[in-house]
């Protein structure tokens, strides 16, 4: 099977998740705000919902990839490891004292081990006693650390797979996160695209930081729950909370150079944590038809960018029907009433995935928006997220294609 994705609606045949782990464990009130989740959830309902997630995938014949599987197979691989460990416990991040111990320290671990370390992170308590020649008080770092807080954060929101990374035919883009509690899921990530064996070769159209510089010199802020493969050769992507306008003209002028896209539509949306990505408020559900809030269907607009330049704005709907080459793109608009279209809105009720036209998997929660999307003739595939909605995350948010049919 060749790896690929040119819609979000061609036959899902390939897909990666993150099946939630300790990282979750980690989660408190103290914290959770600052690690992105509005609650403070369950682990092991959230990992029976994610199974049936899966599960669910799987019974339509759609092969899943596990991320944490990946990277414990990129990190079988000597220079993954130095990788990840130089993006991990830099000196700037963690202290000139502790960085070597550290690093000496990690570097000796297995490679299931080293990967539960930096998704679930690492504490300074944990750390006491693993290395005979830590010292606590080895440096200031140590020195002045909060009880129970960490030398290697958490990474909960890897749950999400598609903000991590998404693909643009047969390229990746391992994208540059926001907000500091997601900013070393791109260094994981990145190990995965360039050393597990599943998936190293592929061409990297952003966060290939070998090629721009290193570390030093991030991408600029891009995250793959703004980017919507709308047709073949047509990318929208949002600029708001969590992608900037340089990171999306960045990825539009890559992708227009590599050939994978005609045209892009930079999309801004409203800055709000309702709406931190464009597919919280717009997801494809068939070739020509979108799932999106109501407030917002009529008052997107785009800016087109082209291998001539950029033009615009246009009315978002027009834009895209244009490049898209058809008549108009159909609206299926969530909610009966302003209340239950806010509710469901808030719980992602537009944040579906496609399994393939008119076939998409969403939360069983919202109730009205699923009927909605059945009265227009799209067949859902409901699924449990109680527990996986605390960070306000549907299953496309949970999901990144890596193999669709055209």
């Amino acid at each position: 099977m060749v790896d690929g994705v040119t819609s979000e609606v061609g036959r899902l045949r390939t897909v990666l998740l993150h099946r939630p782990g300790d990282e979750l464990k980690r989660l408190t009130p103290r914290n959770n705000v600052d690690l992105l989740f509005d609650g403070i959830p369950w682990l092991e309902r959230a990992q029976e919902e994610h199974d049936g997630f899966a599960a669910a995938l799987r019974g339509y014949g759609v092969e899943v990839l596990y991320f944490f599987d990946l990277l414990v197979a990129a990190l079988d691989v000597p220079a993954a490891r130095e990788e990840v460990l130089a993006e991990t416990i830099a000196p700037q991040q963690v202290g000139p004292a502790l960085a070597p111990v550290l690093h000496d320290h990690l570097l000796g671990l297995s490679s299931d081990q080293l990967a539960e370390v930096l998704t679930a992170g690492l504490s300074y308590e944990e750390i006491l006693g693993a290395s005979p020649h830590f010292d606590v008080h080895s440096g200031v770092v140590a020195r002045l650390a909060p009880p129970h807080s960490f030398l290697i954060p958490p990474l909960p929101n890897l749950l999400f797979t598609r903000d991590a990374s998404v693909w643009l035919e047969r390229h990746v883009a391992v994208t540059s996160p926001y907000m500091r509690a997601r900013t070393r899921e791109a260094s994981l990530t990145r190990a995965v695209y360039r050393h597990s064996p599943r998936l190293a070769g592929t061409p990297l159209l952003y966060g290939d930081l070998h090629g721009t510089g290193g570390a030093e010199h991030p991408e600029a802020y891009l995250e793959g729950g703004d980017v919507l493969l709308l047709a073949p050769g047509v990318a929208a992507i949002g600029v708001g909370e969590r992608t900037t306008a340089a990171g999306a003209e960045t990825l539009a002028q890559r992708a227009l150079s590599a050939g994978v896209v005609h045209t892009v539509l930079a999309v801004p949306v409203e800055q709000r944590r309702a709406t931190m990505h464009l597919d919280t408020v717009c997801t494809m559900v068939d070739t020509d038809a979108v799932v999106m809030y109501p407030p917002i269907a009529n008052t997107l607009v785009a800016y087109a960018v082209t291998a001539d330049g950029a033009s615009g704005p246009e009315p978002f709907l027009t834009a895209a029907a244009a490049a898209m080459g058809i008549e108009r793109l159909r609206v299926i608009e969530t909610g009966l009433d302003p209340v239950t279209a806010e509710r469901e809105q808030w719980d992602d009720g537009n944040n579906t995935l496609a399994i393939e036209a008119r076939l998409v998997v969403a939360y069983e929660r919202n109730v009205e928006t699923n009927a909605r999307l059945e009265d227009a003739g799209i067949e859902v595939v409901r699924i449990a997220g109680s527990e996986l909605g605390s960070g306000r995350g549907g299953p496309r948010c949970m999901s990144c294609p890596v193999a669709r049919d055209s």
